[in-house]
């Protein structure tokens, strides 16, 4: 990877993290104190917010395989993200916030994937890859508070304005990020494999490691959705005590990503992927029967590690079993949509039996579970 890139790549991934670290939390808050949305209102915005995501993480990524250029389409994503908060800022109704999501911040998301794909298509190494992913991991660490506290002291909309300004300064870190770029990098991306999702998917390995991302990604989205939960209807604890637990686990996914980066040049990767996520069916099988705040504190270093290895190692896995860099960032991103419709069903399942919310942790680990023939197949 060039100097540039060593330098430019890091700074581009904070922004992009920062900048969907301030929104995704926010837009259901925005929403409903900006153009009174109801829950119900919320919930279908949200919904179609996702799908335009889907599709774009489908469209974009492929379209930047074809031309073998991953920079200019990222700073397309910037321009859309810069439009998407003026919109936002600017509308006066419910149906015109909805569509400026759907038309402008489905396609703005891309942007975070097409950086990896960027990564790879310099042929950076596992461990750098990781460190990018770090970066971005840190940037969700500390978006959302800083976004919360805006909100609360200057109002909504101070967050859209300050969210075009992150995104005006990652458009440009992009364009330097792409004059950096050489003549022969600039055509050396594309792959002559110009199969589309649909075919990729019915490969074998493809399929599994899909299915299996899927199913990890859904066993995390019911586990933290449900946390807080579990603290006070299971445990008995004050809700600070779930924020302590998910505010620990974000802070150590950080070093476990960096560590895994590094084992990563002395283990192969899919061993440590299968090995992450055995540790995340044994931390959900911990928080299970867990009685007290002292384990559900330590379990959350099995918690990140699972996290890291799937989020890090699971990206560089998919990258090297669908040689398109795109499409790969692509499928990966959208197993997490995935993963989060399916968490429905998992979070449901606490309020349905005597264990409470710790029943949503058991049938977590069981579908994390399942995922590890699917991974251990891919390993051999």
């Amino acid at each position: 990877m060039r100097a540039g890139d060593r330098t430019l790549i890091p700074v581009a991934a904070l922004l992009w993290g920062l900048q969907f670290a301030f929104l995704n939390p926010s837009i259901g808050l925005l929403l409903a104190s900006l153009y009174d949305a109801s829950a119900a209102q919320v919930g279908w915005a949200l919904a179609a917010y996702n799908i335009s995501g889907f599709v774009s993480t489908m469209i974009v990524p492929a379209r930047a395989d074809r031309a073998g250029d991953y920079v200019r389409p990222m700073v397309w994503c910037g321009i859309l993200t810069v439009l998407l908060v003026t919109a936002l800022a600017l509308s006066t109704t419910l149906p015109m916030a909805v569509l400026a999501l759907v038309a402008l911040g489905g396609p703005a998301g891309v942007g975070v994937g097409l950086l990896f794909a960027h990564q790879r298509s310099t042929d950076a190494s596992v461990e750098q890859v990781m460190r990018t992913r770090a970066v971005f991991s840190f940037a969700w660490v500390a978006g959302p508070p800083i976004a919360t506290l805006l909100i609360g002291f200057t109002g909504p909309r101070s967050v859209l304005w300050a969210i075009g300004l992150i995104a005006l300064v990652c458009v440009a870190v992009t364009v330097a990020l792409q004059r950096t770029r050489t003549p022969a990098a600039a055509g050396g991306a594309e792959s002559t494999d110009d199969r589309g999702a649909l075919a990729l998917l019915a490969d074998p390995e493809v399929a599994r490691l899909v299915a299996a991302f899927t199913l990890l990604s859904a066993a995390n989205n019911a586990a933290i959705s449900t946390t807080t939960l579990l603290v006070t209807d299971r445990l008995d604890l004050d809700p600070v005590w779930g924020g302590v637990a998910l505010a620990v686990a974000a802070g150590l996914e950080i070093p476990a990503l960096l560590l895994l980066g590094r084992l990563s040049g002395r283990i192969d990767t899919r061993r440590l992927l299968a090995v992450g996520a055995v540790v995340a069916v044994a931390y959900y099988a911990v928080i299970t029967v867990t009685q007290g705040p002292l384990l559900l504190v330590v379990a959350q270093v099995l918690n990140a590690i699972g996290v890291a290895a799937v989020s890090g190692i699971g990206l560089t896995v998919m990258q090297d079993v669908v040689p398109r860099p795109g499409l790969a960032s692509g499928l990966f991103m959208n197993t997490y949509r995935g993963g989060a419709v399916l968490a429905g069903p998992l979070v449901a399942v606490g309020g349905s039996t005597s264990l409470g919310y710790g029943a949503t942790f058991l049938a977590a680990a069981v579908v994390a579970a399942i995922s590890l023939p699917l991974l251990i197949l891919s390993a051999r």
